[in-house]
């Protein structure tokens, strides 16, 4: 398949079913800007399972959190996405791009400045389950009768409600078994809320510098390997019951011994990052893990500023980080989204040149002194 920009990066043929239309996860009406009941769109009721677990702690990265000072920054959205099939047989990544999910689903606008909603999914073992997510998550996040009051929770239990759904579409049709890693962005005003479950990886950059907005959820990782061992499972030659290499995803419900409705060693419970956007906030990239086997999540943001500086078009700089990806061999499908959040490019980041402070000795001035005298003679 050829890497091409397309508003939905969904494009395998049909979907899956959606056996949500008659379940009891559904329950009273949503309301339009307008204020008219909408009959097609309902409101969730919370996951069970946080009903029993304490509310998700946000993991910021050091530096990340603002400061509690107002800023009159409001973020101006601008984003581009593409894909490529690279090495592999079939193309199992997908990507959402929503620039103002307000209009498309019908919302109140409950801030001033962006409602935007981003997410790249990476199948494994067929494309179904990242289909199925990339469909129906956002749809868990904005029909919640807590968003956006909620919105950690919210998106928490958005995840697992896609997880649980997909099982139930694996009920209907076996031939939908697989697996998805998630990564979701979230953008409402100044506020970026991330949410990660498996091994993608998003990135902010701050003034040339690269903020990891999210945690890769490989088995090996020792709070993993603990989380994992203590709900049953085991790692062996870096693989989650020696079949997984990421410890996180939504479905997999057909292998076994991975996951049940009491919980499993996979999990597809995300993990949680937020930060208040500043006037240093550039841009943001969100990836499947194709690209970050080829970048480091700094050289990723030096060659997205450059070319960004170029051409200011975040679209064309996805493609370039994806055409990049495949000139360094990368082996895997590959899906990426850039966001910016300024309307003109980068700035050229210039180092303040630093003041050194000489001293001379005693000795050294009187022989200097001796040089000009002589000089003079």
């Amino acid at each position: 398949m050829e890497g091409s920009k397309v508003e939905n990066g969904s494009s395998s043929e049909g979907r899956p079913p959606n056996p949500l239309s008659t379940s009891a996860y559904w329950q009273c009406g949503f309301s339009r800007a307008d204020g008219v009941p909408m009959a097609c769109k309902k409101s969730l009721v919370r996951h069970p399972s946080l009903m029993k677990t304490k509310t998700n702690e946000i993991n910021v990265e050091p530096g990340v959190q603002a400061k509690n000072f107002e800023s009159k920054f409001i973020p101006i959205v601008r984003s581009g996405a593409w894909d490529d099939i690279g090495s592999r047989p079939n193309m199992e990544d997908v990507y959402v791009c929503v620039d103002n999910f307000v209009n498309d689903y019908g919302l109140k606008n409950h801030t001033d400045g962006p409602n935007a909603f981003y997410g790249v999914f990476d199948g494994h073992g067929g494309k179904h389950a990242a289909d199925f997510a990339s469909s129906h998550l956002p749809k868990f996040i904005f029909e919640d009768e807590d968003f956006p009051t909620d919105i950690e929770q919210v998106i928490t239990s958005a995840f697992l409600h896609t997880d649980t759904a997909f099982e139930e579409a694996c009920i209907l049709d076996a031939k939908l078994a697989s697996g998805t890693t998630a990564l979701t962005a979230l953008l409402m005003g100044r506020l970026l809320v991330v949410a990660n479950a498996g091994d993608c990886r998003a990135v902010l950059c701050r003034r040339g510098k690269a903020i990891e907005m999210s945690r890769d959820h490989k088995p090996i990782c020792s709070k993993e390997k603990q989380r994992i061992e203590a709900s049953g499972g085991y790692v062996y030659d870096g693989y989650l019951n020696g079949q997984l290499n990421v410890a996180r995803a939504l479905g997999d419900w057909h292998m076994e011994g991975m996951k049940g409705r009491q919980g499993g060693p996979l999990s597809a419970e995300p993990e949680l990052t937020t930060a208040k956007l500043t006037e240093e906030d550039e841009f943001l990239i969100i990836g499947c893990d194709g690209i970050w086997e080829v970048f480091r999540s700094q050289n990723a943001v030096d060659f997205a500023r450059r070319r960004l500086q170029e051409h200011n078009d975040p679209a064309a700089c996805s493609k370039d980080l994806v055409d990049e990806a495949l000139k360094r061999k990368s082996g895997d499908n590959l899906a990426v989204v850039v966001v910016c959040f300024q309307p003109q490019p980068p700035p050229n980041l210039i180092a303040p040149r630093s003041r050194v402070h000489r001293s001379f000795s005693a000795e050294s001035l009187k022989e200097l002194q001796s040089f000009l005298d002589d000089l003079k003679t």
